[in-house]
């Protein structure tokens, strides 16, 4: 192999920091295709920083069109909405560091919990009354409460509420095999929440809400969807179905920062995994994996300039990607668009989550910190 030594080309031109841009018309959007759906009412879940789009933004974006709930991870994330206005009701429900349910009384978010000692703890500290919504396993086994305690965790709901602890304001459980978009595997699940409401309902705790479904129920099995639906990776353009087409709610850009002209048969980033087979250019990107570009992605993975695509070559590295422009040379500042909802030579999440063999959930919640949060 020939080592011909790289020209470096630098040119003038505005370099700017690595940028996410979040649209909330497309969040918009997306909740008008997920009404069109069902006549459920619509939680709009934004917990991870509301897919990485920005909670308050995505949050706001989907009530404005019609979401009539939140739903987070934390009671801390809930607090975080409610301080920046939003006054619609809120759940959270995996609470990874336990449920403050003094922060949960004051702020008026209801919590879920899913174990008998949940809800056990729950009653013995709550400062007054917190409204809880009874989770049940329907499936998932991954949280919830177990079929075999259903009646244990309803009893104790029972006497909560009758001494003012607690006050059940739904009945929840999780879809397995939505993604199959596949009703016949839904049915146990449903069945199952049928079941849980019948039994909340005959122990006089009222009829509150149930609620199974998340996006992909909610787009491909009518019969899942209760009360209410909770969508969130539906509001920025993902169904992990793969049925209904959404409308992506981000852009994500970087700016060349240098050119170089390679001759064929030079060797490109660490190992020289790839090595030119023709003169060509090569543009750096300072994006890499700590940014949120999978390692992992194949040699089919690219980027959009100019209205066209250009491979992205050699190992991704930390903070940068190679990409190579073949005849046309670009100046430092050119704009680089790594993926958006444009279409055309433009990659979407969904083409990025391909190359790399993961889901699009990963890739849009793994852009780093040191990316430019922007909306449009």
């Amino acid at each position: 192999m020939s080592r011909v030594p790289v020209a470096l080309e630098r040119r003038s031109g505005a370099v700017r920091p690595p940028t996410l841009q979040t649209l909330p018309v497309a969040v918009t959007a997306n909740v008008a295709r997920v009404r069109a759906r069902t006549a459920s009412t619509i939680m709009a879940v934004v917990k991870a920083d509301g897919y990485g789009h920005g909670a308050v933004t995505v949050a706001r974006a989907a009530v404005a069109a019609g979401a009539g709930w939140l739903g987070t991870t934390s009671v801390a994330e809930a607090c975080a909405l409610r301080a920046a206005g939003l006054a619609v009701p809120i759940l959270t429900w995996l609470h990874p560091y336990g449920i403050d349910a003094e922060a949960a009384v004051a702020a008026g978010v209801d919590v879920a919990v899913g174990s008998v000692d949940e809800l056990d703890a729950l009653v013995a500290r709550a400062p007054s009354t917190v409204r809880v919504h009874l989770h049940m396993d329907t499936g998932m086994s991954r949280g919830g409460c177990p079929r075999g305690q259903w009646d244990e965790l309803i009893g104790l709901a029972q006497r909560g509420q009758q001494i003012g602890r607690v006050s059940v304001g739904g009945v929840m459980g999780h879809l397995a095999l939505a993604d199959r978009a596949d009703p016949a595997a839904n049915a146990a699940a449903v069945a199952g929440m049928r079941e849980a409401r019948r039994a909340v309902r005959a122990a006089g705790l009222g009829t509150p809400p149930a609620h199974l479904a998340a996006t992909s129920g909610t787009l491909t099995d009518p019969a899942t969807h209760f009360d209410m639906v909770r969508v969130g990776a539906g509001l920025v353009g993902i169904d992990p179905s793969e049925t209904v087409e959404m409308r992506g709610a981000s852009r994500l850009t970087a700016t060349i920062v240098h050119t170089t002209a390679a001759a064929a048969g030079t060797p490109v980033g660490y190992s020289g995994a790839y090595v030119t087979d023709r003169a060509t250019h090569l543009s750096v990107l300072p994006v890499g994996y700590a940014d949120g570009i999978p390692r992992e992605c194949s040699s089919q993975a690219g980027v959009e300039i100019r209205g066209r695509r250009f491979p992205v070559v050699g190992r991704v590295s930390m903070d940068q990607i190679v990409i190579d422009t073949g005849a046309a040379s670009f100046p430092a500042g050119t704009t680089a668009t790594v993926f958006g909802p444009d279409g055309g030579a433009t990659p979407s999440v969904q083409d990025w989550a391909r190359w790399a063999g993961t889901i699009p959930h990963t890739i849009v919640t793994g852009i780093g910190p040191r990316v430019k949060r922007t909306t449009a």
